[in-house]
């Protein structure tokens, strides 16, 4: 299969040290100067960042670090150095391959409180008695890091949920991360062929997610944040993964949905295959999928509404008998995401959700038909970017029902 590698970037921090960046530099200045004015607008004069999402979007830092207490501090000023605060197994790779310009480590003792510690870094930046905003909706920060923050913070200076800052800059993806979508929509590609390759009664789903995993890592991709979910048989109605393989049947079903990632920029695509003789209904549920997803396709336009696409989910779903079987939504954004989930949410796909769709945004769409009264599914899936025009859909599987 073709190779997609993905190009590094020399790049420098403002005080000189030099570094390796998934992005040319000066992507990076567009979003930190983006990032900045959006704060001054909200009257913030810092941001605490916690995302992981947040942290390699702004300066390419990379790390599963996130799961410890680790923040960044920028300050609204243009100019001001960007502090991050971190764990001394993540120093290396900060001081390489991140645009933090000042890397801080909390040591771990029994006694060691690192909110203290950012206290601490915050006074020095002359931020006591002001107004800071803290990425509080991520799997960055715990509950219990939370309360540890409030509590150093409280009476320090005048804190506020700020989760929205940098995620609104991250929601429209720019031409250089486009191209990794790109990538990573031939990935996904690639490894739903892979598995498909791989299916027969007898052997382990199992197989199947190794096939798909293997394809990726062999094409340059990266270990996506979640999946690959690959259900057979009852499984195959599940609304997620499981654990535990199962032996593909003679007469079996298999739901396929995975993400393809480049870059951490990841491609969602969903399938239903079959193995032995398919069920005439089967055909017929993915026949509705289909009208429900290419119906959604054609309205997924700039300058509409998002919860219009799951209108047509409905209305097409219940028209066709499946309004029990259907989900609440249809789909979400896409992006550059780590561990536990390739989900970039907010936004969702819901009636109702009032969020302007606009050129360069990506959501995955999948028509998910569990019918547990006959005991058959249909699941299809495919992710877009929004364009002056019609979507640019990033796979080029036929949408169908895969007879193995």
């Amino acid at each position: 299969m073709s190779m997609y590698v993905p190009q590094e970037f020399s790049g420098s921090t403002r005080g000189g040290r030099q570094v390796l960046l998934k992005f040319a530099q000066p992507e990076f200045e567009t979003r930190l100067a983006a990032t900045r004015r959006r704060m001054r607008e909200r009257g913030l004069d810092a941001l605490i960042v916690f995302s992981q999402e947040s942290h390699y979007w702004l300066t390419s830092y990379d790390t599963a670090g996130y799961v410890f207490f680790q923040a960044g501090l920028v300050l609204a000023d243009d100019g001001s150095d960007t502090v991050l605060l971190t764990r001394t197994p993540d120093l290396r790779q900060a001081n390489v391959a991140s645009l933090y310009d000042d890397v801080r480590v909390w040591l771990n003792a029994e006694d060691a409180n690192p909110a203290e510690d950012l206290r601490a870094i915050m006074a020095e930046k002359g931020l006591a008695g002001k107004k800071v905003g803290v990425e509080y909706a991520t799997y960055g920060l715990t509950g219990a890091n939370a309360r540890m923050v409030d509590t150093a913070l409280d009476g320090f200076c005048v804190t506020e949920d700020a989760s929205d800052i940098i995620r609104t800059g991250r929601l429209v993806k720019s031409a250089a991360e486009l191209e990794h979508v790109r990538m990573a929509g031939k990935l996904a590609d690639a490894a739903v062929r892979a598995a498909i390759d791989a299916t027969k009664p007898g052997i382990p789903d199992t197989v199947l997610s190794g096939a798909a995993l293997t394809s990726m890592l062999s094409g340059g991709g990266d270990i996506p944040s979640g999946g690959p979910l690959v259900n057979s048989g009852p499984r195959a109605l599940y609304g997620r993964g499981i654990g535990g393989p199962r032996l593909i049947e003679e007469q079996d079903q298999i739901l396929v949905e995975l993400a393809g990632s480049h870059c951490r920029y990841h491609v969602v695509v969903e399938h239903t295959l079959v193995t032995g003789k398919p069920d005439p209904r089967q055909f017929d549920m993915l026949k509705v999928a289909k009208e429900a997803l290419d119906g959604i396709k054609d309205a997924a336009r700039a300058g509409v509404a998002l919860g219009t696409l799951d209108d047509i989910h409905r209305r097409v779903l219940d028209d066709a008998g499946f309004a029990k079987a259907r989900y609440a939504a249809c789909g979400y954004a896409l992006g550059c995401t780590f561990k536990p989930t390739w989900m970039d949410v907010p936004p969702m796909i819901y009636s109702g959700n009032p969020l302007i769709m606009t050129p360069g945004m990506v959501f995955f769409v999948h028509i998910m038909i569990p019918d547990a009264t006959t005991g058959l599914v249909a699941g299809v899936g495919q992710t877009f970017a929004i364009t002056d025009g019609a979507p640019e859909v990033f796979s080029d599987l036929p949408v169908e029902l895969y007879c193995c």
